[in-house]
């Protein structure tokens, strides 16, 4: 028994470090322009948790994102976070670069 609540302890730590984030003072930073670089923002701070074909991650799914919330809304969600989803994974501005990407998912 103590072996099973262990391994879901675990397991549960993984999956949340790879969600979290945080403002890393001193990172790299990607601020760059283009399509081509969302989906890299997307890649290194999202497919985590909503997968890398944006629908087989432990977060909900945004294959489709953009038919239900406007570009705003899914820029709101990504700076203010939204249920298990953190506050701050991206700066102002990658996070509009990757709000008009996924909103281009109809």
């Amino acid at each position: 028994m103590k072996k099973k609540i262990l391994a879901l302890l675990m397991g549960t730590s993984l999956v949340l470090a790879a969600c979290g984030g945080g403002n890393d003072e001193g990172a790299e930073t990607t601020d760059t322009a283009g399509t081509g670089d969302a989906a890299k923002l997307y890649e290194n701070k999202c497919s985590a948790c909503h997968g890398g074909d944006l629908v087989s991650g432990s977060g909900p799914d945004l294959d489709r994102i953009g038919s239900k919330l406007s570009q705003e809304d899914i820029e709101k969600v990504i700076l203010e976070g939204q249920g298990a989803m953190p506050k701050g994974l991206l700066d102002e501005n990658d996070a509009a670069k990757v709000a008009e990407w996924l909103a281009e998912k109809k």
